[in-house]
């Protein structure tokens, strides 16, 4: 065993016997090396009655001369890299009451579990069947609709960008917007679709009460296709009814308020992002990609609770403009959709708000579809991946899925057809 010592340095071979032909292992002991601390300069002592002596007038520091106090300098213009803004407990929307924010960066440790107890929902695998009866139905299809997909996944990763691997912040919205036209152009066959509109850097904001806290969800994210029309219930009411057994899922010890940012400054609104009057106020899909916006990159579970939250917020922010303020299950409930993708996996969503009575864990819950990691394509390389002389992954685009797509355009037909 090896000490720490001060001691010069001492061989082991020194210390065995002198045997011809043996090898000894060589044993040094260092110096602990530690980073000396700066020290701290004693306070002032103040004398009643006496003034202090500094080197003020000598206008450098003087060893045994007390330092000078000088008045706090104030600029007689704003300066906006130093303006020092006003404590929280001073600004007008202060609360003593704490709020717990989701924003466009937060991501959720316990991802859709924990997305689940804030909304207050059920989670029930796979798409509804109404939308998958329109992804399976040839009728819907668009004509070339493979070739034309395909030309649109190479249209992003090979030819919108100069690398030979792009970032996903630069081809995933591209992909995304070649997508979506593919889908507009099928107006000519559904009129309907002419009713709606794109929205992109959309803000929304929503607030609720869950047991004791105060919950808000706010920020800039994806884009929003809305449209004049709500989109019908996916429930009927006994489906809806039945949701009051259900036990919402629990994860103690881990507080379901776990990574949302605390705030004591913030103001109870809910606002769906337009003003009044807006010719297509009802949300249909929201469309999250990974983008230059939102710097930090998403895995698929915090994604998905990500999609949840914002669909939620979107739901019940109509909800109360509709319906108030007081908490009540919806006769009518409100229908949003999501799809999300980090330009390759996709991920679909469809919520139902059925209650805006958020508070206990009783009574009528939410309900949600969930359709999980769906990949549209595996690889598509600009140059082939070699190993061992063998062409593992050839150039160009492999793995092609087309049922993926056909769920892409069922959510976007949903409500036309």
């Amino acid at each position: 065993m090896a000490m720490w010592s001060r001691a010069p340095r001492v061989a082991v071979a020194d210390l065995l016997p002198a045997y011809s032909g043996c090898r000894g292992l060589h044993v040094t002991a260092g110096r602990l090396i530690r980073a000396q601390r700066p020290k701290e300069r004693p306070e002032a002592v103040e004398i009643p009655g006496l003034e202090p002596i500094t080197f003020k007038d000598r206008m450098h520091f003087v060893p045994g001369l007390a330092e000078p106090k000088h008045p706090a300098w104030e600029r007689e213009w704003v300066d906006p890299l130093h303006r020092r803004g006003p404590k929280y407990e001073e600004m007008p929307l202060y609360k003593e009451r704490p709020c717990y924010t989701f924003h466009q960066r937060t991501k959720l440790l316990e991802g859709v579990k924990q997305a689940l107890w804030l909304t207050k929902s059920k989670l029930i695998d796979g798409l509804p069947k109404r939308i998958l009866s329109i992804a399976e139905d040839p009728a819907y299809r668009i004509e070339n609709q493979d070739e034309r997909v395909k030309a649109a996944i190479s249209h992003a990763r090979f030819w919108s960008a100069p690398e030979i691997r792009p970032e996903r912040a630069r081809f995933c919205p591209v992909l995304m917007q070649d997508l979506l036209h593919l889908c507009r152009i099928q107006q000519p066959r559904f009129p309907t679709l002419g009713s709606r509109m794109l929205a992109e850097n959309y803000r929304v904001s929503a607030t609720w009460e869950r047991e004791t806290d105060i919950y808000r969800v706010c920020g800039l994210n994806g884009m929003l296709l809305s449209s004049k029309h709500p989109l019908p219930a996916m429930a009927g009411e006994e489906e809806i009814l039945s949701t009051e057994k259900h036990t919402l899922p629990t994860f103690y010890p881990i507080s379901p308020n776990i990574d949302l940012q605390l705030t004591n400054v913030y103001e109870l609104h809910n606002d769906t992002g337009f003003r009044d009057g807006y010719p297509f106020p009802h949300a249909h899909t929201l469309y999250i990609m990974e983008s230059s916006i939102i710097a930090r990159s998403f895995r698929p579970e915090p994604l998905r609770a990500k999609m949840i939250m914002f669909t939620f917020a979107e739901a019940l922010a109509r909800a109360k403009m509709l319906y108030g303020e007081e908490p009540k299950v919806l006769h009518n409930p409100i229908t949003v959709q999501c799809v999300a993708t980090n330009g390759r996996q996709f991920q679909f969503l469809v919520f139902q708000l059925n209650t805006t009575d958020l508070q206990s864990n009783d009574g009528v819950k939410n309900i949600i579809w969930l359709d999980q990691d769906q990949f549209l394509y595996d690889y598509a390389k600009c140059l082939p991946i070699i190993r061992k002389k063998v062409i593992q992954v050839p150039a160009g685009l492999s793995g092609y899925c087309p049922e993926t797509f056909s769920k892409f355009l069922a959510l976007y037909l949903h409500g036309a057809v």
